[in-house]
C-alpha cells in the first residue's frame, strides 16, 4: 500500500512539475509572440515612413524629369522651326534668283507654293500638346510605381506576419502535445 501511495505521490509531483513547465513555456511563447508583434508593428511604421519619403523623392525626381523633358521638347520645337525658316529662306533666295532670271509670274507661283507648304507645316507644331502628353505620362508612371511599391511592401509584411503567427502556433501546439504525452506516460508508469 505504501509503495502504491508513494508512486501516486511521485506521479502527482511529476505531473505538477510538468504542468508548471507547460505554463512557463506557454508564458514564454506568449511573451515572444507579443515582442514579435511589437517588432512587426514598428517595422510597418518605419516602412510606411520610408514609403512616404520615397514617394516624395520619386515625385520630386519625376518633376525634375518632366521639367527637363519639357525643356528638351521646347528646344527641339525651336530647332525644327528654325530649320523650317532657314529652308524657307533658302527657297525664297532660289525664287528670287528665278525671278531675276525668268518671268515674274513663274516666280510668284513658286513663292505661293512655298508659302502654302511651309507655313502650315510650321504652324502644325503644337508645343502645348507635347507638354500635356509628357506631364500625363509622368503622372501615370508615378502613380503606377508608387502603387506597385506600396502593394509589394504590404504583401511582404502580411506574409511575414502570417508565417510568424503560424510558426508560433505550431510550436505551442507541439510543446503542449509533447508535455501532455509525457504527463500521461509518467502517470501510467508510476501507477
Amino acid at each position: 500500500m505504501r509503495e502504491k501511495r508513494e508512486r501516486k505521490k511521485a506521479a502527482a509531483a511529476a505531473a505538477a512539475v510538468v504542468v508548471v513547465v507547460v505554463v512557463v513555456v506557454v508564458v514564454v511563447v506568449v511573451v515572444v509572440v507579443v515582442r514579435v508583434v511589437v517588432i512587426i508593428i514598428i517595422v510597418i511604421v518605419v516602412v510606411a515612413a520610408v514609403e512616404v519619403v520615397l514617394v516624395v523623392v520619386i515625385l520630386s525626381a519625376l518633376l525634375v524629369v518632366v521639367v527637363i523633358v519639357v525643356v528638351v521638347v521646347v528646344v527641339v520645337v525651336v530647332v525644327v522651326v528654325v530649320v523650317v525658316v532657314v529652308a524657307a529662306a533658302a527657297v525664297v533666295v532660289v525664287v528670287v534668283k528665278v525671278v531675276i532670271a525668268e518671268a515674274e509670274e513663274e516666280a510668284a507661283a513658286i513663292v505661293a507654293a512655298v508659302v502654302v507648304i511651309v507655313v502650315p507645316a510650321a504652324a502644325s507644331v503644337e508645343v502645348e500638346e507635347l507638354v500635356v502628353v509628357v506631364v500625363v505620362v509622368a503622372v501615370v508612371v508615378t502613380v503606377v510605381v508608387v502603387t506597385v511599391v506600396v502593394v509589394v511592401v504590404v504583401v511582404v509584411v502580411v506574409v511575414v506576419v502570417v508565417v510568424v503567427v503560424v510558426v508560433v502556433v505550431v510550436v505551442v501546439v507541439v510543446v503542449v502535445v509533447v508535455l501532455v504525452v509525457v504527463v500521461v506516460v509518467v502517470v501510467r508508469l508510476e501507477c
